[in-house]
């Protein structure tokens, strides 16, 4: 009774009709294991119902339900498991040469600039696999994926797991007619009926399957020496080489910060944001000596960045004063236009271009040259040119690096705005990066001109959707994970999660110390002196009014003018100056204290009113 084909016929024709009817799909073990104790609960006496000897339809129609029946007695699951292809994680980065090189003692000094090493830096130590990322576990889980999408009516099958030290990815490939956009808004739900804390859905670029993130049971910390040490950052072609992470595959991520032109970067507080600036300057700092590349810093928030203050990449002191920052900023637009002056002379069209001139002109023992025109001959009325020898020097990189752009922005918003996007649009082919870094990542701190002229941008973990779209243009950084936890947009618009390595404090420290020793800063001071150029032009829009202590004292033109104006029409206010003579607040303000000083005017009442206390143009008639 226990193996007769029409009780396998029946579990078949009784799982087809609870499927079609919409109600809980029945495993087919379940079914047979149910018949199965049915009937061994019959009654012997009973068993004559089932003697196919008594029914002669039966006798008919079992040659057919035989060639429909499975031959053996257990039941096939409803997919086979053989279309997904469970990949075996990423193995480590292969270490470079410089790994055998620095583990070789050097007895011999050298003179020259050494770089950091990589024993300052944590290594993995005892690195273990999860056990849920074995084979049959990932294969499983797929199972309970597939079964959760088709309880939301998303049908399509797992063809593609690859796990990863963080997350793993399931590739799905959905069934025709399943609109992306609808797996994509079930990633909340996914994420509870799967236990996980969250659930991240994008497009897989050029394939035709979906991407399902589910964090791992068990998080693997990336560490940032792994990454140095690696062969392909050893043997990287970038000019300004940064170790963002690896992928959801365990590779290396190394990008060009040359190429973006500028980064953005954007997260909450506790995502990793301020560790990701971390690695990007010791990324920096371990491939570049300050000939080639030197560092603008500027934290506000005088915490992070201050640790480097005395390394000898550094081309002025960690600005921390929001002011200076606006007049450092502003004085990298001048060193870019100046970039620009000399590139045109040399007669190149970027930065690399005209150090290799310059370096080709020392190495033959010559000098640059170009031949103006000075002027014209009274007699023939030819052109005079002259040869002129230009004194050129290489040319460095320069990273300008803000920790955060909201304190900037609510301090100066306009002059910061203008700066960064002079810098954003032409800095490229000077030389000049940023890699400008915020918590708050509104629309006011992130305008559309920022975000016109940032293509490349870091989103790391964010409270909601909308703060999501206004960095990258789509959700998704919502469902990150934090600590370190990117996602990474390049320029073209592809984004491409990335688990950001960790570095320590302490790590820090040691290569601070060990770069301090390697030289002393050379500081510009111009970087951060205010020469007063904006505050010397009447901008007619009450401006921004520079600071107060003016050198008013050294000009009697703008005092005189006032003086005369208040005399003629008996009013003195610092509004009043302001709009007459359209200047700034603060300058309307230094002049009111001056007349005050010398008796011209007198203190202001309970009103804001003052007295004039000298005879007016009409007191004299």
């Amino acid at each position: 009774i226990l193996t007769h084909p029409l009780l396998g016929e029946l579990g078949r024709f009784a799982e087809q009709r609870m499927s079609q009817d919409g109600r809980a799909r029945v495993e087919p073990e379940f079914f047979a294991a149910m018949v199965n104790d049915r009937s061994a609960s019959l009654d012997p006496d009973d068993a004559d119902i089932f003697d196919v000897d008594d029914d002669m339809d039966f006798e008919q129609e079992e040659p057919a339900i035989q060639r429909r029946a499975a031959p053996t007695a257990k039941v096939q699951p409803f997919r086979s498991d053989a279309a997904t292809r469970v990949e075996a994680p990423a193995p480590r980065p292969a270490p470079g040469a410089r790994v055998q090189r620095e583990a070789q003692t050097s007895l011999i000094g050298s003179e020259k600039f050494e770089m950091p090493s990589l024993h300052f830096l944590s290594e993995p130590k005892n690195v273990v696999r999860d056990a849920s990322l074995s084979k049959d576990a990932l294969e499983q889980n797929a199972r309970l994926l597939e079964g959760v999408l088709e309880d939301f009516g998303v049908k399509g099958e797992i063809i593609a797991v690859r796990p990863g030290p963080v997350v793993t990815l399931y590739e799905l490939e959905p069934a025709p007619g399943i609109k992306s956009s609808r797996v994509i808004g079930l990633s909340d739900d996914i994420a509870r009926s799967m236990s996980a804390i969250a659930c991240r859905v994008a497009v897989v670029p050029g394939r035709n399957a979906i991407g399902i993130e589910l964090p791992n049971a068990k998080r693997e910390t990336v560490y940032l020496r792994e990454i140095l040490a690696s062969r392909d950052f050893e043997t990287t072609k970038a000019k300004l080489a940064l170790a963002l992470g690896k992928t959801i595959n365990g590779e290396a991520v190394i990008v060009d910060i040359a190429k973006m032109p500028h980064v953005l970067v954007a997260g909450t507080t506790g995502s990793g944001k301020s560790v990701a600036i971390n690695t990007m300057i010791l990324s920096l700092l371990y491939r570049l000596t300050p000939q080639d590349c030197r560092l603008i810093m500027i934290d506000p928030k005088m915490l992070e960045l201050s640790v480097y203050d005395g390394i000898p990449h550094l081309l002025t002191p960690v600005v921390t004063d929001p002011k200076k920052a606006v007049v450092a900023l502003k004085w990298t637009v001048r060193e870019m236009e100046d970039r620009y002056r000399k590139m045109s002379k040399v007669g190149v069209r970027n930065i690399d271009g005209f150090n290799a001139r310059v370096s080709q002109a020392d190495k033959k023992g010559e000098k640059i040259s170009r031949t103006v025109q000075t002027g014209f001959d009274r007699q023939t009325g030819e052109a005079i040119y002259e040869t002129e020898n230009l004194d050129l020097e290489p040319m460095p990189y320069i990273v300008v690096i803000i920790d955060e752009m909201a304190d900037l922005m609510m301090v100066a918003g306009k002059d910061i705005e203008g700066a960064v996007q002079r810098l954003a649009q032409m800095a490229r082919a000077a030389g000049i990066h940023v890699i400008m870094a915020t918590q708050r990542p509104s629309v006011d701190v992130i305008t559309g001109t920022i975000k016109a002229n940032f293509p490349t941008r870091i989103s790391f973990q964010v409270t909601s959707k909308i703060d999501s779209r206004t960095i990258l243009g789509e959700q998704g950084a919502e469902q990150l994970l934090g600590m370190g936890d990117m996602l990474y947009m390049a320029g073209g618009g592809r984004i491409q999660r990335v688990h950001g390595p960790f570095v320590a404090d302490e790590e820090v420290e040691k290569i601070v110390a060990h770069l301090k020793l390697q030289g002393v800063p050379e500081y510009l001071d111009a970087i951060t002196e205010d020469d007063g150029e904006d505050d010397d032009e009447p901008s007619g829009k009450g401006g921004s009014g520079g600071g107060g202590n003016s050198n008013f004292e050294d000009s009697d033109d703008p005092y005189d003018q006032a003086v005369s104006v208040v005399l003629r029409d008996g009013k003195a206010s610092t509004s009043y100056i302001q709009r007459r003579l359209g200047i700034g607040y603060n300058r309307a303000a230094s002049i009111i204290e001056k007349m005050e000083k010398e008796g011209i005017v007198g203190p202001a009442n309970h009103a804001g009113k003052r007295e004039i206390l000298v005879p007016t143009e009409e007191d004299k008639f």
